[in-house]
This record gives C-alpha cells, structure tokens and sequence, in this order.
C-alpha cells in the first residue's frame, strides 16, 4: 500500500531538517512539510470526507499548495487542481462534472471561487499561511493502491468541454521516479520553476522528481522573468524547468544577469511546447547553459521521451523514451514507422493515465487495452531513434493537397533577428482549402513589415509554406504555463486580411 506523501515521508524520516521547499523569506524542512501535510489531511478528515472523494485545489505555485495538494492526498482523496484564472462559469463546469465535495481557494484570488461554490452547493476554504500550518489534529496517512485513482487533471483540448484525466497513486509516483532517474535527482539539488504546479508539468516533471530525490524546490507564484533569473542567482539552483515561451522571455529581460551566475546549474529542462532551435542557441550562447528538452502529456503525468543527459542535447529533438516507457511513431494503418516518417505518437508506460473520468468513449478512443495512448502529435524519429514532434494532429495545415507543419515555419520565423514569438496556424481558402497565416511580435522599434516576414520565409521554406497573411501584435495569448494559445487567436481578423 502507498501514497503520494510517501517521498516526503522517507526523507522525513531520514532528514528531517534538510529544505523541502525553499522561499525567498522562509525555508519548509521535509519534516515540517510532512507535518503540514498531515494536519491539513486531519482537518480533511474532519470535516468528513472519505477516501476517494474529489477535492477542487486552486491556489498559485506556493508552498501552502504544495502542503494542501499532499495532505489532500494523505487522507486519501482526489486532488483536482485547476487554473488560478478560471472564470466562474469555468469552474462551476469543474465542481459539477467531477463531482466535487470541498474547494479550497487561495485567499487573495477573486470572488470566481466562491461564487462558483456557492452556485453549486460546494464549501469553500480559504487557504491561507495560517490554515495550510493549522491549528488542527494530525492524522495518519491513508493507505492507497497504486490503481487509486488520487489526481484528475482537466486538459483543455481543441475542441468540446474540458476532459479530465485520472492519474493514478502510481502514476504519479512513477513520474517522480523516472524525473528523478532521468535527471539525476539528488538530495544535494536546488531545483526551481516559474511553472504552476495546477499543470501536470509542475506537478510531474518538477514537484514530484523533487521530492523523490529529496532536494529542495524553490516557486515563483507567477512567472517574471527577471524574478526567475534572480531565483537562479539567490537559490544558486542546479535544475531550472520551464516552457519555451518562458526560456525566450529571460534572454530579453533586462537583468544583471549573465553565465556566471549559471554555473552551478547542471540542468534545464524545456517542455510543454516544441522548443525553437534559435532560443535554445541564443540561452547558451549568454548564459552558458544547455536546455534539454522533452516531451509529455497531461494524460502521460508529463513524461514521454527526454534528451538523455549524458549524449546533451539534440536542438530540435525530444530525446528518446524515458526509462520504463515506450514510444513509438505510426502510420494510419499502425505500422511503426522508420526513421524520417511522420506519423502518429503512441506512449506507453507507467506514467499514462487511468481513463477520462466519466468518459469511456473518449478513454477507449485513445487508449488500447493494452495501455497504448494515442497522443493525438504528429513526430517522427532519426537514425538515434530520438524522437521529433512536427506538430498537433489537428494543428496540420493541408494547403491545396500539401503538408504544412506549423512548427517547422515557426521555426524559420523565431530564427529572424527581431521577432520573438510566432504562430502559424490554417486559414479557410476557396481556392486551395486552407492559407498559411502567421501571427508574430516583434522586438520593439523594430520596422519589420510583412513582406520583410515573407520574404525571410521564401528564403528558407519551399513556396507552398510561405505565410500569405501576416498579423502584427504586441504578444501572442498564453496559457498557464506560457505556451501559446493557438485556438485563442482571432482568425476572424486573419481571414478579413487575406481577402484584402
């Protein structure tokens, strides 16, 4: 039997006054995070939830979620963490399909939270300082099969409401483990992230291989990038992780920062979104230091494939399967396909997921019976057999019977000297079904026009995909992880350009 806490339990034990979470005013030691945790899950218990029962997490990258999250899981029940910029209608979605019996609710968020709670009959508890630490009896760790259902993470998708993926005790456990294993986790490391720990990067590929490993984690509520590359320097970190838009916002941030405050970080790790060759290069070339990059889902608690840290990185590559995973590209038919063929990625390992909760149609038309998911990304493989996403399924733009993989031209776009973000998305078109349509932002002052944007492309791509329609804005709408919204880009405007 097991649980979620047991990481932080052995180094409790074993360490009691090592860091567990490190704060710019006040360091946790692992034993008063187990301690927390515990009372937090006696105040659960209290209030007479039992095991199994779905309870809403909505707090900011802070250590009182960290505590609320892990004696949620102590007492057995289901944390179901969502953004902390939900909207009312959002959240009321949440606390009906998933069946929710207790919200807590960072204090300092808005009134969505509780007049969501009210609507829906559900009691909502303000987490604060002081309620996360007590004063509450502590109570003992409930035991749970690694096939318990313990997290349920809604994904967002393209298209249709919300899904939410049920990870299990394992899962989760299994994610620590294998970041821990492919990173090299160690008690000794000072890991730190601008990332939401509500998104299952933060919680599976951070939080997790932290306390696994035992080192200490260091938060910020909210991404900046100065204050993340002042953590680095404060907290002398040896692993950073984050999203690309996350890597491209420190090279241009106006900070005293330079390679030598990196030198003791040994690794940085770059998920959630394709990592542009020119931001890996250009982070290396000022702070001397190389962002390994890999590749998971929500539904795979963030783990798929991950560039080995002995071979380094590969820029444009995720790297190969991660240990006890598989991964494999296929065709319609579900051939495997050799290296240089895009197809299909299919993942499958200890980190993939139960099902959708509440969705068996959705569950079986991704995952096989024998626990193959189907990833809904396009990849194909090298001669190394290391893995590299072209793009989403759904994201392929098909122009006049031709292949476009957006990513491939964002690529061409971000290695311009004065844009820093791109996206490329398909426009309807009479004649050729769909156009090449590319959003950027630019550096300030800079005069670039769209036929500078074009011909910069024409320089590098093959003619059919050039962008024909180009859009200027100030910056590119992100989720809450920094990776860019493509469905939240008006194509309304896009479409009124082209017929001009």
């Amino acid at each position: 039997m097991v649980n979620v806490l047991d990481p932080v339990t052995r180094h409790a034990e074993a360490n009691p006054d090592n860091i567990a979470i490190r704060g710019s005013q006040q360091h946790w030691t692992y034993r008063q995070l187990h301690d927390a945790s515990l009372t937090f899950a006696g105040r659960i218990r209290g209030a007479g939830l039992n095991i199994g029962d779905r309870v809403l997490l909505v707090a900011p990258s802070a250590a009182e979620f960290v505590v609320a999250y892990l004696g949620i899981q102590a007492a057995g029940c289901v944390v179901v963490p969502v953004n902390t910029m939900s909207a009312q209608p959002e959240i009321e979605y949440v606390l009906e399909d998933a069946e929710i019996e207790l919200a807590v609710a960072w204090h300092q968020l808005g009134p969505a939270i509780h007049d969501a709670g009210a609507a829906r009959g559900v009691p909502v508890w303000e987490l604060t300082e002081e309620s996360a630490t007590g004063p509450h009896t502590p109570t003992s760790i409930t035991d749970r099969d690694r096939s318990d259902t313990t997290a349920i993470l809604y994904t967002s998708g393209t298209t249709g409401r919300p899904k939410g993926a049920q990870l299990t005790v394992g899962n989760l456990l299994s994610a620590g483990e294998i970041g821990a294993e492919s990173s090299r986790g160690n008690s000794s490391d000072r890991t730190g992230t601008g990332l939401p720990l509500f998104h299952i990067f933060g919680q599976g590929s951070v939080m997790m291989p932290t306390f696994i490993g035992g080192g200490s984690l260091s938060l910020l509520p909210r991404f900046d990038p100065a204050a993340m590359l002042e953590m680095v320097r404060r907290d002398q970190l040896t692993v950073m992780a984050g999203v690309p838009t996350m890597w491209n916002a420190m090279l241009h941030a106006a900070a005293d920062v330079d390679s030598s405050d990196f030198e003791q970080l040994r690794i940085a790790i770059s998920g959630g979104a394709s990592l542009p060759g020119e931001v890996a290069r250009a982070f290396e070339a000022r702070f001397g230091c190389t962002i390994l990059e890999g590749y998971g889902l929500t539904e795979t608690s963030a783990f798929g494939t991950f560039n080995n840290i002995d071979r380094g990185a590969k820029i444009g590559y995720t790297g190969r399967a991660v240990p006890r995973t598989l991964a494999e590209v296929r065709d319609h038919d579900g051939n495997v396909c050799t290296a240089g063929i895009v197809g299909e990625v299919f993942i499958k390992g200890p980190t993939v997921m139960k099902g959708y909760w509440k969705r068996p149609e959705d569950t079986s038309a991704v995952l096989s019976p024998d626990g193959w998911f189907r990833t809904g990304d396009l990849g194909e493989t090298d001669g190394d057999g290391d893995l590299r996403i072209v793009d989403r399924v759904k994201d392929l733009i098909i122009r006049g019977g031709y292949n476009v993989y957006p990513g491939e031209v964002e690529e061409v776009l971000y290695s311009h000297p004065d844009i820093i973000e791109a996206a490329v998305i398909g426009i309807p078109d009479d004649y050729y079904g769909e156009e090449v349509a590319a959003v950027v932002a630019v550096r300030p002052g800079s005069s670039v026009t769209a036929d500078d944007v074009t011909g910069w492309a024409r320089d590098h791509l093959s003619a059919y995909k050039i962008p024909r329609v180009v859009q200027f804005v100030d910056s590119l709408p992100k989720g809450s992880t920094g990776k860019i919204l493509k469905r939240s880009i008006d194509r309304t405007e896009l479409v009124a350009q082209k017929q001009n």
